[in-house]
């Protein structure tokens, strides 16, 4: 989760200075007090339905049969609206009065279920689980497992079941020291592991053992062994470790040699001798070959992001084809150890991660995941600048700069932004619009709509680390100069979690249509080994300023493909197809004058100039970004929204399947801005890569409860069956009835201004 990316443009410098005094001023914002979830009774917003009455009811999750996409054992297409949780982690016992063994187990079940009947109802059906089910501390042999962390798996899936929800496991993550006792040649004085997973035999059967004990072993709660267990739909290989990333410049001096033995072998397997690859390199030898001794050495990381000529060049390519089949060698035996050795029948990911150049090598990390059946990505919103400060990665405190960016202004960064490897799924195992930003309401409704479109077929909110909601983000055990820092990286809080239920229902009931595929790139494999950028890429874009003049254009400065085609519609990618590519002339989705993307399905608009971006299909209409700059109303198909909120995200999503002109029972979803009590920030310039940066440094990080801007819209649905309007509370009840005026064919509602959902239908119906 380690993402960072970059951007400021003159209108979010303008939207800077329009929310700087955002926690001075409580008189035109409401308090977040939700209320209880345990509470018996029925509901008026309660998404549980959309989920199996069980998950693995009919099957294992298995690939659809040209392999893009799922679908469950009895065959039906079935899309994730997906988490991370940590949920599953065993509490915390209060020291002044320790519990019993029993007590906290009960309290560890409890707090799971819970847990897993709000995800239900707000709209999720997946859970990830980012988990280290190795023993790391000093003394544990490296084929030990963690049994509590095991024990919490077990317990989750068995709690995910009986609510309806899928979950996918990772269950390894390098990012910790390496305890001696290990026995890792080269790690063991505070090194984290990374690499030693592809090229240590003693780490990969502790991999092994790890795996085998958890995917083995009968699940006392569910009395399946996760193998066998369909409500397990995905297995990870591990989380983000890469050979091709810069933590392989570093790998140890054994481990390096097992590497370069390797190359050897495979050089001498491809030419017939070294003596012979050496012919073929034009005789480029480096000081550290060994080819007496079986060992030829591989150039740094940092060598493969460059260009070079000549012997270095033959010698290179040969060095990334080999990294390339190494790396893919280990998924393809990891693949077929869980699931032949094993027997798991769950879909298998390698992993999920980047590379030292995206440009150069991404797409040569995507062909060693292919060894398995599902590709992934981890992809955060927000700039490299947006968050500094001491410890940034993991505590937000005072003093620490920020400045609130909007992805509106930037459409090219959105995080469903991905080319789909033909005959995979392709899912993002994690992304947020990270804390402090204040635009957040704003990225469930883009996921929502454009993995949508584009096909992307999963993405993962980062992470729930409460049973409900986060109404208290701060670490109050860790306090720091009299302030508690806030939690950076939990989405349950109100304007992510929040924003769930509508695009939950627009994208698993597919209300927004994939579109017509813009661009199929294909690839020789040789092409990829040389490292040229492909035509098109999905890139993180680096740096200060980015701008948006390549949305206007459907080809880049240097002739590549415009990323602006990500918004238009699908983009594929066929690696190891010698065939030509096929490229739609997106030129009249654009419109480069005002600012705006059209998709190739006319149901998304994204003006980058303005800041906004609106959905217009049957069953799901809304629209997100700085409302009031652009005008104020929205008329879209069958809706027409007006909003004097400088900044919002509002959806009008059909309930019960059917379009909004006759539907008789509609969401109304809204969401605006929240920060603390007492929140306060002051306008600050600071230096960032050479540059004077203006944004705000945190003067006081606040306290609960969270302040929400207040509702000012009004909604116009032309529908002439809806007769009443419900307040919705938090919790999914009802909070009383909202006036509503009627015409002969539509109706109109002011929201109340400390409204989050509201329900349209033609009577009082509710549902349990």
């Amino acid at each position: 989760m380690l993402r960072q990316r970059t951007t400021l443009s003159t209108a979010l410098v303008a939207a800077i200075a329009l929310f700087a005094t955002f926690a001075h001023a409580q008189s035109d914002t409401w308090p977040f007090e939700p209320d209880s979830e345990t509470a018996q009774g029925p509901r008026l917003l309660d998404l549980r339905s959309l989920n199996e009455r069980q998950s693995g009811q009919t099957g294992f999750v298995r690939l659809s049969k040209d392999g893009n996409s799922f679908v469950r054992g009895d065959g039906k297409p079935i899309r994730f609206w997906a988490i991370g949780s940590d949920m599953y982690r065993k509490p915390r016992g209060d020291r002044s009065n320790p519990s019993s063994a029993d007590e906290v187990a009960q309290r560890w079940q409890r707090q799971i279920d819970e847990h897993c009947r709000f995800l239900a109802r707000l709209g999720v059906n997946m859970v990830r689980l980012h988990a280290t089910v190795a023993a790391k501390q000093e003394g544990a042999a490296i084929t030990d497992v963690n049994r509590d962390e095991v024990e919490g798996i077990f317990r989750f899936v068995a709690g995910a079941k009986k609510h309806g929800i899928y979950v996918t496991i990772s269950p390894y993550y390098g990012h910790h020291e390496t305890p001696r006792s290990w026995k890792l040649e080269g790690y063991g004085n505070g090194e984290r592991p990374w690499g030693a997973i592809f090229t240590d035999p003693r780490m990969q059967d502790g991999y092994k053992a790890w795996t085998k004990y958890l995917y083995t072993t009968v699940n006392p709660h569910t009395g399946l062994a996760i193998k066998n267990d369909p409500t397990v739909a995905i297995l990870q290989v591990h989380n983000e470790d890469s050979l091709f990333f810069w933590t392989a410049q570093r790998l140890p001096d054994p481990q390096k040699k097992r590497l370069n033995e390797a190359f050897a072998k495979w050089l001498t397997s491809k030419y017939g001798s070294l003596d012979k690859t050496y012919q073929a390199w034009d005789n480029k030898r480096e000081k550290d070959d060994q080819p007496n001794a079986g060992v030829v050495s591989l150039y740094s990381t940092w060598h493969m992001t460059q260009d070079w000529q000549g012997g270095t060049d033959k010698r290179m390519r040969d060095q990334t084809q080999f990294l390339a089949q190494f790396q893919r060698d280990f998924y393809a035996r990891m693949g077929k150890y869980l699931r032949d050795e094993l027997g798991c029948k769950q879909l298998l990911n390698a992993t999920n991660w980047r590379t030292a150049n995206d440009l150069r090598l991404k797409e040569i990390e995507r062909w060693t995941y292919a060894a398995l059946d599902i590709d992934a990505e981890n992809e955060y919103y927000g700039s490299d600048y947006q968050h500094l400060g001491q410890n940034k990665g993991y505590r937000i405190d005072p003093g620490h700069q920020l400045v609130n960016e909007s992805c509106l202004h930037k459409p090219l960064e959105l995080t469903a932004n991905f080319k789909s490897h033909v005959g995979h799924p392709f899912i993002v195992t994690e992304t947020s619009w990270k804390h402090p930003n204040l635009y957040q309401s704003e990225g469930p409704f883009l996921i929502a709509a454009y993995q949508s479109l584009g096909g992307v077929d999963g993405v993962y909110w980062f992470s729930a680390n409460t049973k409900h909601w986060l109404t208290d983000p701060r670490r109050m055990f860790w306090p720091v100069d009299g302030s508690h820092a806030l939690d950076k990286w939990s989405c349950s809080t109100p304007m992510l979690m929040g924003m769930f239920p509508a695009a939950a229902l627009v994208f698993r009931n597919g209300y927004l249509a994939e579109g017509e595929p813009v661009v199929v790139e294909r690839r020789t494999l040789d092409s990829v080994f040389r490292r040229e950028p492909p035509a098109i890429d999905d890139n993180e874009i680096y740096g200060v300023s980015r701008e948006t003049q390549e949305a206007k254009s459907t080809r880049r400065a240097d002739g590549r493909i415009s990323r602006a085609a990500f918004l238009v519609g699908p983009v594929q990618m066929q690696l190891g197809d010698k065939r030509a590519s096929k490229v739609s002339d997106f030129a009249k989705h654009l419109d480069p004058q005002r600012g705006v993307i059209h998709s190739n399905t006319r149901q998304l608009e994204w003006n980058y100039k303005l800041g906004l971006c609106t959905m217009n299909a049957p069953k799901a209409q809304g629209v997100t970004g700085f409302l009031k700059q652009a005008g104020g109303a929205f008329k879209l198909r069958d809706v027409t929204i007006t909003s004097q909120n400088d900044y919002a995200a509002v959806s009008v999503v059909s309930l019960d399947g059917a379009d909004l002109r006759s539907s008789k029972r509609v969401l109304i979803q809204v969401g605006t801005t929240a920060r603390l009590t007492g929140w306060q920030t002051r306008p600050v310039t600071f230096d960032f890569q050479k540059q004077k940066i203006n944004g705000e440094q945190i003067t006081n990080a606040g306290r609960p409860p969270w302040r929400i801007r207040d509702t000012q819209v009004t909604v116009t649905l032309n529908n002439s069956a809806i007769r009443n309007a419900r307040r919705v509370t938090l919790a999914g009840r009802d909070g009383g009835e909202i006036a509503l005026k009627r015409s002969r064919d539509s109706v109109t509602i002011d929201l109340p201004r400390d409204v989050m959902y509201v329900v349209l239908s033609d009577d009082l119906g509710t549902s349990e």
